[in-house]
């Protein structure tokens, strides 16, 4: 079997204000331009992963010129000697608002192991992908010299075999960070960890035939599972296959676009919390409680947030049915009343979009433990069907790497 996980060459930089050079992940607060121009003013001139990222609450303004400047910056930093070079994984430690203790390794995938779409493979999607939403981040992607990673991969590793040991021995490596992340997002600390060779083997054996049948009752050859950011890492793979057409053989082993930065969490870590993604009609009226009334039923109960007040709903009991069914009514009469959705992370995010305007759904919980089972035997969740953490709790961009030789 080929290794799902390679070791990396990370990036880190040198001599920087930490908690200015890492900020949340670009397709945060796409409703709230005011959390943007807010870190804009804190991160002011100094380095940071600000100006090399694309917040998409920007997507419809300049984009031509603003991936310009990125591009240039990425070059501008790399030819100043801002990086230095961790060869091996980074273990993470991530204190979040409640004061759970998340923990992760940023690692590299090889991109030949994965697929969106709903076929056996190492490392599979969970939620369906928009083809549409991809050109706009290919066209951010093809000239970059590098990536700097918000995807999340999950491993569904209940005996706590590959990570775990790794945090225990937590003090007996380099830590290569250590700060507080700006705007509310917690604490950070990064370990070296060189022994990744040990790790990929543990990483594998998650793929054994006997344990997967065990697990899900039959040889799905799921390894990762795709927690966060889908449509980067769906991105990367059609950046990559396109290039591979391009390159020998030999070439395309070891090409660096072949391999994007990831962080793994254990679906059973105390500290991963799985929150629902809420959707808001930025535009929408009455029209939209009168068609989800008539389109779902059950035993459930659906809460719309309206400048009116709170409005309950009948719904499915089970989460995962009832965010299959409200994404496909939005997906149905959207074209028919002109509606803009927007994906709001938060009860309170939500109340505050549709205090101004609009009507918001307050979407279930889909239950962590059930996702790795749920996609191989039932398939994908509709896109935004969960979230880990809040909005605050995302990734934040820290490390980098090179994608060009």
């Amino acid at each position: 079997m080929k290794n799902v996980v390679i070791k990396p060459e990370i990036l880190l930089p040198k001599n920087v204000d930490w908690e200015k050079w890492a900020v949340i992940a670009c397709d945060q607060f796409t409703s709230q331009p005011d959390y943007w121009e807010k870190l804009a003013l804190f991160v002011g001139d100094s380095p940071s992963t600000l100006k090399i990222i694309f917040p998409e609450v920007y997507l419809e303004k300049g984009m031509e010129e603003r991936v310009q400047n990125i591009n240039e910056t990425m070059k501008s930093y790399l030819s100043d000697g801002l990086f230095e070079k961790v060869n091996g994984f980074v273990l993470t430690e991530r204190t979040v608002a409640n004061g759970a203790k998340r923990k992760g390794l940023i690692v590299a995938v090889d991109l030949e192991q994965y697929d969106y779409h709903r076929v056996r493979a190492g490392i599979r999607a969970t939620e369906d992908t928009i083809e549409s939403r991809l050109p706009v981040r290919m066209e951010i992607r093809k000239d970059a010299p590098l990536e700097l990673p918000h995807i999340i991969l999950l491993i569904d590793d209940v005996e706590k075999t590959v990570i775990e040991p790794l945090y225990e021995k937590r003090e007996k490596m380099r830590k290569l960070y250590d700060f507080d992340l700006n705007m509310n997002g917690g604490h950070i600390v990064g370990y070296e960890v060189k022994d990744a060779e040990n790790v990929i083997e543990k990483i594998n054996a998650l793929g054994d035939k006997d344990l997967q049948v065990k697990k899900y009752g039959t040889d799905a050859g799921i390894i990762l599972a795709v927690g966060d950011g889908n449509h980067s890492m769906a991105t990367a793979k059609k950046h990559w296959d396109n290039l591979k057409t391009t390159l020998s053989e030999a070439e395309r082993e070891n090409h660096p676009a072949r391999y994007a930065l990831a962080e793994i969490l254990n679906i059973y870590d105390e500290g991963l919390i799985f929150e629902p993604i809420h959707r808001v009609i930025l535009n929408g009226g009455k029209e939209v409680a009168d068609i989800l009334k008539k389109e779902l039923k059950g035993d459930g109960v659906l809460t719309l947030l309206t400048e009116e007040g709170e409005i309950s709903l009948p719904c499915p009991a089970k989460s995962s049915e009832t965010i299959t069914a409200v994404q496909g009514v939005i997906e149905k009469y959207s074209s028919v009343y002109g509606w803009e959705v927007d994906y709001v992370h938060g009860k309170e995010h939500l109340a505050s979009v549709t205090a101004e305007k609009g009507v918001g759904i307050l979407m279930p919980c889909f239950a962590k433990s059930e996702l790795i089972n749920y996609v191989v035997n039932c398939g994908n969740l509709p896109k935004k069907a969960f979230s880990i953490g809040t909005a605050e709790n995302k990734k934040y961009y820290i490390e980098a790497k090179r994608i060009v030789k």
